[in-house]
């Protein structure tokens, strides 16, 4: 007797037809897309006044010309997000911490952090930016930097540490009140709890609108550009007004979507993995 398994005729033909259904199913789609996109090029391109856009958006020469001084700006962004992203996690945990305290003596600093919350994210970011940029240099105060990129960075971890806070907030309500009471019957102290049972949990559960947040922090870095710093939008903007084009935008929106997407696209593939692993527990 044969110790190998081979499928039976019944099963081949089950994934004969699934194999031709995949088959023409991809193709079907192919097809479609290619077809909307084509109609799409082919409206855009035959519409009266595609030359004069193509000459202002998508201008070769332009586009070669102001290529180094967007990179060079881009850099600055790069920087600013690599140097904000940390600072706002450390923050933002800080404060949900503070807005899910307990203890009476705690009072004042929940009250603070709920007015951060509330005041930060109810300020437009591209506003904060400009008030900490030109408002604290104007100050004159000794020992406070006079840097407009400092405190365009400031804005942006505070802008953002209060959304990503309440990011945090939600993974630590949404521990089941079982662990708290379960550390609390091992003997661990509030602290304890949060620190071993409560904020790793949370902080698992919170990883993919985190990395959303991040997506969307690495797009506002050019909102410095609103206070004059010389970041890649500006170097675009500063290219265009001066030789009446504005391909550099199109060129700095090519260097945002090279970066911003395979984050997104991380973050998608991460979000299905733990929905994934969400229905395996639920089984």
């Amino acid at each position: 007797m044969s110790s190998t398994w081979s499928p039976s005729e019944r099963e081949q033909e089950r994934r004969h037809i699934r194999r031709r259904q995949r088959v023409r199913s991809v193709l079907l789609a192919t097809t479609v897309t290619v077809i909307v996109f084509v109609a799409l090029g082919a409206g855009i391109t035959s519409s009266p006044g595609w030359p004069s856009v193509h000459e202002l958006f998508f201008n070769g020469f332009h586009a070669r010309e102001s290529f180094s001084a967007v990179r060079d700006g881009f850099w600055i962004n790069v920087k600013l997000f690599l140097i904000c992203q940390p600072i706002i996690l450390v923050l933002a945990l800080g404060v949900a911490l503070a807005r899910t305290a307990r203890s009476a003596w705690l009072l004042p600093v929940r009250l603070l952090a709920a007015l951060y919350t509330d005041v930060f994210r109810g300020i437009p970011t591209i506003l904060l930016v400009v008030l900490l940029a030109f408002g604290m240099p104007a100050l004159r105060l000794e020992g406070i930097p006079t840097s407009a990129l400092f405190w365009a960075g400031v804005a942006l971890v505070l802008s953002y540490g209060a959304y990503v806070a309440e990011v945090f907030r939600s993974g630590i309500d949404s521990i089941h009140p079982s662990q708290v009471a379960s550390a609390e019957a091992l003997a661990l102290s509030r602290a304890q709890t949060m620190r071993h049972v409560v904020v790793p949990q949370a902080v698992r559960r919170v990883v993919p609108p985190l990395l959303n947040d991040f997506v969307s922090l690495q797009k506002d870095t050019a909102l410095v550009a609103a206070a004059g710093i010389f970041d890649a939008v500006f170097a675009a903007r500063d290219y265009g007004n001066f030789n009446f084009n504005y391909t550099p935008l199109v060129v700095v929106a090519g260097f945002f979507v090279v970066m911003t997407v395979p984050l997104a696209r991380f973050t998608d593939w991460l979000q299905r993995r733990y929905a994934e692993r969400e229905r395996a527990g639920a089984r």
